[in-house]
């Protein structure tokens, strides 16, 4: 979602739409108290970005049919994004007081098996260099920081960055999802050889020959 192109204006339309009725341009305009000329260019950029969508409202009897608009999930999830640290966390942690490390281990595997599914329907490659490869292309499309490098004959994925730190549990177990997704894209072992919890600027994972 290119939001760095989503200025002050525009997010004030978001804000706008989310949670209410379809609104014409012009009611919009009201709104937001700009001239049409900025309501125009901004509801231009929220369609370009998925956040705005855009519906033709036909009148009965004369008149030219007219524009509704309306939020999207994705501008209902973007204004929703700040909570997630929070939620999360309190998610699995109720999990874990209830049910327990093992309860919160189990759940951690079902997690890894549902995103390898999700990611496996989208990996064609046989071979597993491009398999890799295909798996690490998916993750820096989502905006991951992730490299794929081979030494003494193995490969090895390094995640710069990690989508569970707000889940760190400080005993590792959030890590059984990256090892059973990186397991079933590679088709075979994968083992983690550096951990950013035990002090490692990033997470490694190393897969058998």
């Amino acid at each position: 979602m290119p939001q760095a192109k989503i200025n002050a204006a525009g997010l004030r339309l978001v804000r706008l739409l989310v949670g209410n009725e379809p609104q014409t341009f012009e009611s919009l305009i009201r709104s937001a108290g700009v001239t049409r000329t900025a309501v125009a260019e901004q509801l231009r950029v929220l369609l370009a970005a998925g956040l705005v969508e855009r519906t033709i409202e036909k009148l009965n009897g004369r008149g030219r049919p007219r524009h509704r608009f309306a939020a999207t999930r994705a501008a209902l999830e973007s204004l929703s994004a700040s909570s997630q640290p929070l939620l999360v966390p309190a998610v699995w942690r109720a999990v874990d007081e209830i049910g327990g490390a093992e309860l919160l281990e189990k759940v951690f595997k079902r997690v890894g098996s549902l995103l390898a599914e999700r990611y496996s329907a989208r990996i064609t490659a046989t071979d597993l260099k491009e398999r890799l490869q295909q798996f690490v292309r998916l993750l820096e499309a989502e905006g991951a920081l992730v490299e794929l490098g081979r030494s003494r004959g193995r490969w090895h994925i390094r995640r710069r960055s990690c989508p569970f730190i707000s889940l760190r549990n400080g005993h590792g177990t959030i890590c059984a999802i990256d090892l059973d997704l990186l397991s079933a894209v590679a088709g075979r072992e994968v083992r983690r050889v550096a951990c950013r919890q035990e002090g490692s600027p990033s997470c490694v994972f190393e897969v058998a020959r």
